[in-house]
């Protein structure tokens, strides 16, 4: 499994998905698998705004600690981890 941070631009973007404005954290087999797992549970089914930022194997550390770290589920399992709410 890999973990990915997305960050997304959102201009001309009505209504992004509550709690994505700072970024998405997804664990999955490979890019397509989070983009599919993004597309499905964060933004229903809609397509995703611009991606202005991937990690790829993203270190949790490398990330918000007084918002995303202390506000995510454990990014070992398959799904959305940050921001919560998206199982």
């Amino acid at each position: 499994m890999i973990r990915y941070w997305f960050e997304f631009g959102f201009e001309g973007y009505s209504n992004a998905p509550y709690g994505t404005r700072m970024g998405c954290g997804v664990t999955g087999i490979n890019y397509y698998d989070v983009i599919q797992i993004l597309k499905e549970k964060v933004f229903s089914g809609k397509d995703l705004p611009k991606i202005i930022l991937v990690k790829e194997n993203i270190d949790i550390n490398e990330l918000d600690n007084g918002h995303v770290l202390p506000n995510m589920l454990p990014p070992n399992r398959r799904g959305v981890w940050f921001p919560i709410g998206y199982q």
